[in-house]
């Protein structure tokens, strides 16, 4: 887990710049964007629709009008008020083993063939090999967000039947990483799955007592699309390309 270093006087620090220079920023790049983005939705659809929805519509221009200050300052007056600073990021780790009913090597030949992921990995929108170890990513974080993410990623060790770990190349949207062990399962036919896999979310750290709320859940789907590989392993028929053999 990401440690985020903070100093003595560091709040105090951030109140005197807000009073010398005005508002600071406390809004992160990632957030501008989306913000700017439905800030120009939601005008638009209060100016389109405004006959058929007078009140509505100024709502939707004010919100949109708002979201537009917050994205182009890059100041949350929400999050002034509720002292969050949301352009520090915190990693959410994910760490899971379990068994499943098939052979060490087939099951490692279905995660190397990276293009099998989003099969059951939710969140994941499509995996795509650049070469024999770059790969492109696309995401939805969270699921079912309207905004994609995507950024590129490299095999750093591969061990057939054994290891295989990823991380994100510099430079990339998201800070990814991940590491799946295999290992025969003892006492019975099979094999143990070992996963770790890391995000740092683009949109940052949002503050103390929402990320406590926001990071499990981060948290709980990342393991929940593991998980999945189970069902899709031993009860999904295979087909061409998913890396059975």
């Amino acid at each position: 887990m990401a440690q985020v270093e903070t100093h003595p006087g560091h709040e105090e620090e951030k109140q005197n710049a807000t009073h010398s220079v005005g508002p600071i920023e406390n809004v992160s790049s990632f957030e501008r964007g989306l913000s700017l983005g439905f800030g120009v939705l939601l005008i638009y659809s209060g100016i389109h629709k405004f006959r058929k929805s007078p009140l509505r519509s100024v709502l939707r221009t004010a919100i949109g009008s708002y979201l537009i200050f917050r994205g182009a300052s890059g100041h949350c007056l929400a999050y002034h008020r509720f002292n969050v600073d949301g352009t520090r990021t915190q990693s959410v780790n994910v760490r899971t083993s379990f068994t499943v009913n098939k052979p060490r090597n087939e099951v490692y030949s279905a995660w190397r063939n990276l293009g099998t992921l989003p099969r059951f990995m939710n969140h994941l929108i499509n995996v795509s090999e650049i070469n024999g170890t770059r790969s492109h990513w696309e995401a939805r974080i969270p699921e079912n967000s309207p905004m994609t993410i995507s950024w590129d990623a490299e095999i750093v060790k591969d061990e057939p039947g054994a290891l295989l770990s990823w991380r994100s190349l510099e430079g990339s949207t998201i800070e990814n990483a991940g590491k799946v062990e295999f290992r025969d399962a003892l006492g019975h036919q099979g094999t143990e799955i070992r996963v770790m896999i890391s995000y740092r979310p683009p949109a940052g750290n949002i503050g103390g007592g929402v990320a406590k709320l926001l990071n499990p859940l981060f948290r709980k789907l990342i393991k929940k699309d593991v998980l999945n590989f189970k069902q899709y392993i031993e009860f999904q028929r295979s087909g061409p390309g998913d890396g059975f053999r």
